[in-house]
């Protein structure tokens, strides 16, 4: 193959592989366009592209809206360009000629004009090397690797992402969902903070609409656009320190909480040039404030993907080309200073998981989901339960349950997140200790979502929820936020399950034109949605009302929430509904019928 060959292969294949990397990188006046007219010749290609990574862009109301829109739509473009990629690569691997692949880099970010230049080459430096490596080292040949990188096939068709957990040679106890506690039984109050992601250089009246992933850092707003307003912005910006130390503190005085559940994600989303030390300086500001501002209150902590450097990435012990030991000492040092037993620190050493009590009765096991998801490259190596987590999951409930324990799960990403093999298998073990998990809590979102776990031989009987936490941070097109559960108290015989939420925005709207944080209680969960109890079939019956009346004012007020009253019920059409509603009663991935039930896309 002469050079000219192999130049325009490798631009086409790093093509894919920024898209894949950064898209967020794309501005939101190309993404309004896709949305108002996606059959332009010109966006053709980067719709295509959208449709096939629609996960990528959970943060995003235009991505979500863009990934709803085009939800049935599929393309085996991507999948044929990577087969025409992934050979020259290894080639050039085998023969060194690493500098070929350098040129090729430097040509895309400077011509490719979507997208931003130090984006691209930061994006670059900070991921292809382990891109590489995965091409060198993944069980898989050509056509496989971009069938899974690409979902262009199940990948429950691969065997070796085809794995199950082993259970214990015990019986599954008789189903005994919860019942409404007597009005006058003692409760709990957790306040959940997740998803802070603090920015330490955001600059108030700098450019909020910029060509990168993350703005409001430099530059001046151009004519007819507003700069950066002082307590954060909408556009897609993180909050500045000031700003989550003002919700922190309204929390701290004004809630009454007995302990906290902290789900990850404390730096900033400028991923194309992080480094460990800058990560590390996230967590341990972040955490010293939260430390001083709650002396005297216990955080059960997760481990979110933005922590590591480069983010998502979470390398397994069988990579001897890296390790994330560096960021797992500091987690334990913070996390016991939080409050956690010192007895956790060598579980937190291992895989940033572990379990203790919260309460006599209630045991709390805290999971690294980044050993799930298809974000982590590494996994594309070997996916089979990383670290063993899910066995030692199966372990501690069944500890729980011969004990007569309550258990409370917390994580960054939820499960529907999570590889095909990982996902079904968490949802296994769901399902078979339905009785002992009284709650599962986890961030990463950034909006307000629930999950509903089923059965999975009476498919329509719910047996587990999963709340998904909102952010702190703005990113993109939300309020500030946290949430206040209240559950079933410590007395002997509680179920611990929660009875009810509220949540808490910061109006940043009006805390930008009147230049003071302004605090509101968005909603109470019960009251809002009319609902007697917060049981998994009274969210059952929930999502029925939704389902019946999907173009109705009560979906609107779902959908406003979610946005942490952003925006209103108008601005969330039929498929944009019928895509949220999916959401909640999908607790799997790759799972084809989940949604049936749900009135069809217009």
């Amino acid at each position: 193959m002469s050079r000219s060959c192999y130049i325009f292969v490798l631009f086409c294949f790093f093509a894919i592989h920024v898209l894949i990397i950064e898209s967020r990188s794309i501005s939101e006046d190309t993404i309004e366009s896709i949305l108002n007219d996606p059959l332009n010749d010109d966006h053709r290609k980067l719709l295509h592209a959208f449709t096939g990574y629609r996960h990528r862009f959970e943060q995003s109301a235009n991505f979500k809206a863009l990934r709803w829109a085009l939800e049935s739509q599929k393309t085996s473009g991507l999948c044929d360009l990577c087969d025409l990629g992934v050979p020259v690569v290894r080639l050039l691997l085998e023969l060194n000629q690493t500098n070929l692949i350098d040129e090729v880099v430097g040509i895309f970010c400077r011509e490719y004009i979507l997208l931003d230049e130090n984006v691209c080459l930061g994006a670059a430096h900070e991921y292809m090397g382990v891109v590489f490596q995965v091409v060198e080292l993944a069980p898989f040949n050509n056509k496989q690797l971009c069938a899974l990188a690409f979902e262009c096939q199940p990948q429950r068709d691969f065997p070796a992402f085809s794995w199950n957990v082993t259970f214990p040679d015990k019986p599954k106890p008789t189903p005994r969902p919860p019942q409404p506690p007597s009005p006058d039984s003692p409760k709990l109050n957790i306040l959940h903070l997740s998803d802070i992601h603090v920015d330490f250089s955001y600059k108030p009246g700098s450019q909020a609409d910029c060509t990168q992933p993350l703005c409001c850092r430099a530059g001046q707003p151009v004519p007819g656009h507003t700069g950066a307003g002082f307590w954060g912005d909408y556009r897609n910006c993180d909050v500045p320190f000031w700003t989550a130390e003002e919700l922190l503190k309204y929390a701290a005085e004004i809630e009454k909480v007995d302990f906290i559940y902290y789900t990850g994600d404390l730096p900033a989303h400028n991923v194309w040039n992080q480094s460990r030390s800058d990560q590390l300086y996230s967590i341990n500001t972040i955490n010293n404030m939260l430390a001083t501002m709650f002396p005297n209150k216990t955080f059960y902590s997760t481990v979110g993907n933005h922590e590591a450097a480069p983010c998502n990435l979470y390398p397994t012990p069988n990579i001897r080309t890296d390790n994330i030991s560096w960021l797992y000492e500091q987690l334990a040092d913070s996390w016991i200073k939080l409050g956690l037993p010192a007895d956790t620190r060598d579980s937190i050493l291992h895989g940033a998981f572990y379990t203790t009590l919260v309460r006599p009765g209630l045991r709390l096991i805290s999971l690294n989901m980044n050993y799930c998801t298809s974000d982590n490259f590494w996994l594309i190596i070997n996916a089979t339960d990383p670290l063993d987590q899910l066995q030692w999951l199966i372990q501690w409930l069944q500890y729980a349950e011969d004990h007569e324990e309550k258990v409370h799960l917390i994580g960054h990403q939820p499960p529907r997140s999570c590889f095909a093999a990982y996902s079904w298998n968490f949802h296994k073990i769901i399902n078979r200790y339905e009785n002992t998990i009284a709650g599962q809590f986890f961030g990463h979102a950034h909006s307000e979502e629930l999950m509903i776990f089923y059965d999975e031989i009476e498919k329509q009987r719910p047996v587990s929820m999963a709340y998904i936490g909102p952010s702190v941070t703005t990113y993109s097109y939300l309020n500030p936020g946290y949430r206040v559960y209240t559950i079933d108290g410590d007395y002997q015989g509680s179920s611990f399950w929660t009875l009810d939420y509220h949540t808490v925005i910061m109006n940043l709207t009006a805390s930008n034109i009147y230049n003071q944080t302004i605090f509101l209680k968005e909603y109470d969960a019960r009251d809002a949605y009319q609902m007697k109890n917060l049981f998994p079939n009274d969210w059952n019956d929930f999502i029925q009302r939704l389902e019946n009346d999907i173009d109705g004012p009560l979906m609107g007020t779902v959908y406003q929430h979610y946005t942490k009253s952003y925006a209103d019920g108008s601005q969330c059409d039929h498929n944009c509904r019928r895509g949220l509603i999916c959401d909640f009663i999908s607790a799997r991935s790759e799972d084809p019928h989940a949604c049936d039930s749900i009135p069809p896309f217009n």
